[in-house]
């Protein structure tokens, strides 16, 4: 049967590979996402006011957020936060995927990452429950964190076997992903099946090398307001203090895990030293490093092809996991 050229469009898109250079798409939205995102944050004023800016802006972007036909979004209440099912399709009701949002601790939430869940729950095959945690200024990460192990819990709960649940997130989401990961390690509580950590803020005082060689390079982030921001989240607190932990822990015995950066982003060595550091702890992972990209590009999907490649590739790797 003949494809016509959209089918055609879609499948070179979706064919695409890490390695390779970026698409004139993609070098075009970083050239927007520099001009208006990481400008906006880097000029915004110091400490709470520049955060609360900042989340005051991206709160009014998630609103402009749209869905196609067949995309069904439903509230959850958690007690301390919220959260929503995403289902895109006709995902299996009896596997879900646990997201959790990026956006330095202090900005994003699922309403701005519906057009990330709904493609995550249609290339996946599952149900997303896109966790809605507390934020800064008025909260800290580790109230973050416990609102990751809350939810983990409700989907225990709710009768999902650990077998079918699967936990991710990007940026300060992966460093919460990982931080979930240790937790339930710690707690005793079975662990999810596999885990995917799109550029993770690993080490919440930015002590990779990539901090600094890619600070011109990175579209979104400004490298001394995100070191600022996570010496502030860890001031005062002890070394052994579960916000240091993804960058030091014992990471033994954890799921498979699927590790994606961009080669430009300054998070690139956060990523590639988790995966080693799991790789060494005998993790069953997978690192994928794209050229020229944003960073979380993934949730730029509806600019920047490779975003979309990028859920072929989860779903693979998810696919492999429970092989």
């Amino acid at each position: 049967m003949a494809t016509t050229r959209a089918e055609r469009r879609i499948a070179r898109v979706l064919s695409l590979e890490p390695g390779g250079p970026p698409t004139f798409q993609a070098r075009v939205a970083n050239l927007f996402i520099r001009a208006i995102g990481r400008t906006f944050w880097e000029f915004s004023p110091a400490g709470d006011a520049g955060l609360l800016r900042v989340q005051r802006a991206t709160r009014l972007l998630g609103y402009a957020q749209r869905l196609p036909r067949g995309v069904a979004i439903e509230p959850q209440h958690l007690g301390a936060c919220t959260a929503e099912w995403v289902r895109a399709g006709a995902p299996d009701e009896d596997k879900v995927f646990l997201y959790l949002h990026g956006g330095g601790y202090f900005f994003g939430g699922p309403r701005l990452y519906r057009p990330f869940n709904w493609r995550l729950s249609a290339a996946t095959g599952r149900v997303v429950l896109a966790l809605d945690y507390r934020l800064a200024p008025k909260h800290t990460p580790a109230d973050a964190l416990e609102d990751a192990v809350t939810a983990y819990e409700f989907l225990l709960g709710r009768g999902y076997s650990p077998e079918n649940i699967v936990v991710g997130g990007d940026s300060a989401g992966g460093h919460l992903t990982l931080a979930l990961l240790l937790a339930l390690k710690q707690r005793e509580l079975p662990l999810p099946k596999a885990a995917v950590c799109l550029s993770p803020w690993v080490d919440l005082l930015c002590s990779a090398d990539s901090h600094r060689s890619n600070a011109r390079t990175d579209y979104l982030i400004p490298a001394k307001k995100l070191a600022a921001l996570g010496r502030d989240y860890c001031n005062g607190k002890a070394e052994d203090d579960p916000l240091h932990a993804p960058a030091r822990a014992d990471l033994t015995g954890l799921p498979p895990m699927l590790f994606v950066a961009s080669g430009t982003e300054i998070l690139r060595d956060d990523t590639r030293e988790a995966y080693e550091r799991a790789k060494a702890a005998g993790v069953n992972g997978v690192y994928q490093e794209w050229k020229g990209l944003v960073h979380v590009f993934p949730v730029f999907c509806e600019y920047v092809p490779e975003g979309k490649a990028a859920f072929r590739h989860i779903a693979e790797f998810l696919a492999n996991a429970e092989a």
